[in-house]
């Protein structure tokens, strides 16, 4: 097993072995039983079906306490420390999935503390103005406003606060060493953040007045946070969160996930059109080293960018997207041609979504969780 990569809250480096974060993590695979168990309430996500979202705690309890009348609530959010890019984008509309095949509400965290406390690079400033930036990406996709609360972690502090504090009391900063790497170098506030990020986890049971189960579909590399989380909520009296979890959105030139630190590689929300046609066709292929050479021995769309573009955002039907990998192991379809017919897809996604995100300026009122002064 390929153990030389990292996966944290922070940093995501390497060739992940995701079977092998299932084992480290202790999480479960997702199955074709629980699959099956899902499509009672619609069909099947492609993400799911496909294997992105592949790992989960407690879905099957959380599937368990719905159909006994007990209603979830959904929980996730984002960083904000820089612009929104496709690999953002992938949780959010797999949560949306959730809120319309459930109808539940969520609680969108934009946690612009954590990346203050986090990045040396940004002042507070930055990361609160980025949030406000992000928030209109997620208007942009098209959750339901009656269902839908957003809140900046510095805006809605005196209400998170008091439920943080509950949190903080009962983590040792021997679990937060051991559970998040800390060492001597790590500011105190980033060793107080994580009960800022698990208070959600039980911000909806508090808003209720009874305890209800949460739901957060995140990133697997966010897991840690909401191990955390499970450990210490039967000590606060509340059910523990939930999780689905999905591998990472991979990077234009190879990588296993789009970064921001490498912006040729990553698609963001704001690229112009043209931009991102550039991007995408000289993005990294499973293509051999010359035209005669693929279309002898064929390509490799296992390890493709543009293909795995498709398989997990930008082709949903499967048959077209099986035909598709069978042409390029038998050299029938050439790189430049898949990437076109890509970027012919992509393009308009983005110039949809930034229709629709400047329509959201005028929306953001209606989806923001004002302090209320205390939980």
């Amino acid at each position: 097993m390929n153990e030389d990569f990292k996966v944290t809250p922070w940093e995501v480096s390497g060739e992940i072995d995701y079977d092998l974060l299932v084992e480290k993590f202790g999480t479960r695979k997702i199955d074709a039983d629980l699959i099956d168990r899902l499509s009672r309430y619609a069909e099947p996500h492609p993400l799911l079906k496909r294997g992105v979202v592949y790992s989960h705690r407690d879905m099957d309890w959380i599937l368990d306490r719905y159909e006994a009348g007990e209603p979830f609530y959904l929980y996730t959010g984002r960083g904000p420390s820089g612009n929104t890019h496709l690999g953002h984008l992938m949780p959010w509309i797999f949560t949306k999935y959730l809120q319309d095949t459930f109808k539940v509400p969520l609680y969108f965290q934009l946690t612009d503390d954590e990346k203050y406390l986090f990045n040396d690079n940004l002042e507070l400033k930055d990361t609160r103005d980025m949030a406000y930036q992000n928030l209109l990406d997620v208007i942009a996709l098209g959750f339901d406003p009656e269902l839908t609360k957003i809140f900046i972690d510095t805006e809605y502090i005196h209400s998170l606060y008091p439920l943080a504090l509950k949190v903080a009391k009962r983590i040792t900063f021997s679990t937060a060493r051991a559970v998040f790497g800390f060492d001597n170098s790590n500011n105190i506030g980033s060793i107080f953040y994580t009960s800022i990020q698990a208070a959600p986890a039980f911000l909806g049971s508090v808003l209720a007045g009874k305890n209800v189960p949460c739901l957060i579909p995140c990133g697997i590399d966010q897991d840690p946070h909401f191990r955390v989380a499970r450990d210490i909520a039967p000590t606060l009296g509340y059910y523990k969160p939930a999780l689905l979890h999905n591998k990472m959105f991979p990077g234009l030139q190879g990588t296993d996930k789009m970064s921001s630190s490498q912006p040729n590689s990553t698609i963001y929300t704001t690229d112009p059109p043209k931009l991102v046609r550039k991007k995408i066709m000289s993005a990294f292929t499973g293509g051999a080293v010359s035209v005669e050479e693929q279309r002898k021995s064929g390509g490799k769309p296992e390890i493709c960018s543009v293909f795995k573009y498709k398989l997990y955002l930008f082709e949903k039907d499967d048959q077209k997207l099986a035909e598709l990998y069978d042409r390029c192991r038998k050299g029938e379809i050439l790189c430049g041609e898949c990437k076109k017919g890509l970027a012919d897809v992509i393009v308009p996604f983005i110039e949809e979504h930034q229709r629709k995100r400047e329509e959201a300026k005028e929306r953001v009122e209606e989806f923001m969780l004002r302090d209320c002064g205390g939980t």
